[in-house]
């Protein structure tokens, strides 16, 4: 099954078996991946497209030139181009739905991610999963390309043609004034909308996306933070036999 043109996938290893899927409905970022080991509890999805730069203590009167300048479609492109471009960030991710879940992924570019749950910590480097649960580590070969959707959340890059931006006005996140925009990709028949916040520096603060995930609706919330933070480091762990 499908929806909004997202395919589940299923990939199967010799040792140990994963499925890897996307969340129903929810196509970028989280609609993330999740890594479901045979005979472990269910891994929750890595939802996505993640950053922030660590938020200022007083917001500035106005949003800079960067940010207000060009048409809402122009400052959205932009922002997701200095988001994919950062050598760093956290992201917060709340799950709303069936079941509540709040994640945190870090990333490390070019290309170290690290999720942690309650149930374990994935790491992943390069096409490499490192899942980390009841005290072992399990490596893990994932298919090319698995993870270059977590940089572009929205599919902006790949669907420009069918990406509509709408401004929202100007709200607050954790004290920091950031400008809202409404943002609707895909075809007319099968849209995927988010609610979409800009900060000051052009970067992303939040992401929120409300959708159906096996006939139950759900909203992901991601907050992002620690833009190109030096003190983010991610280790390659050590598998156990």
């Amino acid at each position: 099954m499908a929806e909004h043109g997202i395919k589940k996938t299923q990939v199967r290893f010799s040792r140990p078996r994963a499925v890897l899927r996307p969340r129903d409905g929810f196509p970028p970022c989280p609609p993330p991946e999740s890594v479901r080991p045979m005979h472990r509890p269910a891994v929750p999805a890595l939802a996505c497209l993640l950053l922030a730069a660590c938020s200022p203590s007083s917001p500035p009167a106005s949003p800079p030139p960067a940010t207000a300048a060009g048409t809402p479609l122009e400052r959205v492109t932009a922002s997701m181009q200095a988001f994919q471009d950062a050598r760093s960030f956290h992201a917060e991710m709340h799950l709303q739905g069936a079941r509540e879940t709040r994640d945190t992924l870090d990333f490390v570019a070019p290309d170290r991610y690290r999720l942690q749950m309650p149930i374990g910590t994935q790491v992943i480097v390069g096409n490499v999963l490192y899942l980390q649960s009841q005290g072992r580590t399990e490596k893990l070969q994932l298919p090319e390309g698995t993870v270059a959707q977590w940089r572009d959340p929205m599919r902006v890059h790949e669907s420009r043609g069918q990406l509509r931006v709408r401004e929202a006005g100007v709200s607050r996140i954790d004290g920091v004034q950031a400008r809202q925009y409404e943002v609707t990709n895909g075809p007319a028949q099968a849209p995927v909308q988010f609610t979409y916040w800009i900060g000051p520096e052009g970067l992303p603060l939040q992401l929120r996306h409300s959708g159906l995930s096996q006939q139950q609706p759900y909203t992901m919330t991601v907050r992002y933070s620690r833009f190109n933070d030096p003190t983010i480091v991610i280790d390659t762990p050590v598998s156990t036999p």
